[in-house]
């Protein structure tokens, strides 16, 4: 590894970026925690893990961009395969949920369309 030496500003704005994905990640991770039903429960982390993950993948480019002083997007690789693999799963999970709460009469399952 390299000694890396980017400008304080692009440091900055890493942190920044990173904090903020932390952030929202910690909070989908709160709401799963507090949220009462699975229906409310598959949200939070699902929002909070995208956006989370999107401002970290931002913060990767930044610092690997000026680190190595050009435009570096490999990353972004990362960002595409959870973006679209994440709201995948969230429906697959409902769908699966919802057949379940149906075929069993839960009150709770949400009503056919």
């Amino acid at each position: 590894m390299t000694d890396t030496d980017i400008p304080l500003w692009a440091a900055c704005l890493v942190v920044a970026l990173a904090l903020g994905g932390a952030g929202f990640s910690l909070i989908g991770a709160i709401g799963l925690i507090r949220l009462r039903t699975f229906y409310e429960r598959v949200h939070a982390p699902t929002l909070g893990a995208t956006l989370g993950m999107a401002l970290i993948v931002a913060a990767s480019v930044v610092f690997f961009s000026m680190d190595e002083g050009r435009l570096v997007l490999r990353d972004l690789l990362i960002g595409l395969f959870l973006t679209v693999t994440t709201p995948v799963t969230l429906i697959l999970l409902g769908r699966a949920a919802t057949y379940r709460d149906r075929t069993e009469g839960n009150a709770d399952a949400p009503p056919d369309p």
